[in-house]
């Protein structure tokens, strides 16, 4: 059974239109080159606040106002893209944004989401611990809780899917970043919808794998920590929604190094001169792990996001990998 029907990707990708233009996705020769097939990447780096996420909120904020108009602005948790994704589109309706992140978070969305309005509060040492303050003041407040995982976020967030198998539905395989989910998931409801045989792989960090670790077990696991410099993949427990898609949707689920992210950093910059945050580049480094089996077919990856620290992206382009301590998550 698919996750939503045709009509209502549709629907969902004529309301994200009317905020931000499609995403283009191009064939870069010297990263095709690299590994030995013909990769399209689909460039969500280019979206408004430079990540994917900025779909969900604006069909989020969209159903929010239908569905409980009573409520006069929201709460959530993010390590960045959600964030700036929520408070955009929040504002512009003209709710309040009350954004929680963990201590150590990226100084640079930090400030990106503050710029786009929100009330921004550091709170905790990692991702997880700052979703529960947000439910908790939600709750006293009388605010709507914004989800990591909301069928109105996946349904935004499966329109750049549906760009992309419109525009290339012959494609063998396409690489998406986990983080809570809302991604991959999208990226299956879109090609159900449009009755492709795919096959989808999901991306993990091997220092936050706790949804590859959920698919190998076949139930929930979570992991003791979360310690990558790729944030977006940064998750200790995973979400059963979510969790309840991909395991049957995805083909499978690789687990990339942060060796491995800064790498493919390092590679995207040099093939495509566009800039790649760690979760976005992880889609490139799995690819390059089965560069084997993918050689001469044609293949896509998610840069899903391009929201990487000044500092963060010097270290990389100098050839090192970013060093994050427990306290950062």
């Amino acid at each position: 059974m698919t996750l939503f029907t045709r009509q209502e990707l549709e629907q969902a990708t004529r309301l994200v239109h009317a905020s931000m233009p499609a995403t283009p996705q191009h064939v870069w020769p010297v990263l095709s080159q690299a590994v030995g097939a013909q990769v399209l990447v689909k460039h969500e780096n280019h979206a408004p606040t430079g990540a994917f996420k900025v779909r969900g909120g604006l069909t989020f904020i969209d159903w929010l106002r239908r569905a409980h108009p009573e409520k006069r602005g929201i709460s959530t948790a993010t390590r960045g893209n959600h964030g700036q994704s929520q408070t955009r589109a929040a504002l512009a309706a003209g709710l309040t944004a009350r954004i929680y992140v963990p201590h150590g978070n990226s100084v640079e969305k930090n400030a990106a989401m503050r710029a786009f309005g929100a009330d921004l509060v550091e709170f905790g040492d990692d991702f997880d611990t700052a979703r529960e303050e947000a439910v908790r003041y939600a709750e006293a407040e009388g605010l709507a809780v914004v989800p990591p995982f909301h069928r109105e976020l996946v349904r935004g967030v499966a329109t750049y899917g549906f760009e992309l198998f419109q525009a290339a539905p012959d494609l063998d395989t396409v690489y998406v970043p986990i983080g809570c989910g809302s991604g991959i998931c999208g990226t299956i409801a879109a090609r159900d919808a449009l009755g492709l045989k795919t096959r989808i792989v999901g991306v993990v960090s091997a220092r936050a794998d706790c949804a590859l670790r959920s698919v190998q077990a076949g139930r929930l696991i979570a992991t003791d920590s979360a310690d990558t410099f790729a944030d977006g993949m940064a998750v200790r427990v995973p979400v059963l929604e979510a969790f309840e898609i991909y395991r049957t949707g995805a083909d499978r689920i690789l687990s990339v190094t942060d060796d491995e992210v800064a790498e493919a950093m390092r590679l995207i910059f040099r093939a495509t001169h566009n800039v790649a945050e760690g979760a976005a580049a992880a889609s490139v480094a799995a690819l390059m792990q089965e560069r084997a089996a993918m050689q001469g077919r044609k293949v896509g990856v998610i840069l899903s996001g391009g929201n990487v620290d000044t500092d963060v992206f010097a270290t990389v382009l100098g050839g090192k990998t970013p060093q994050v301590g427990p306290a950062q998550g």
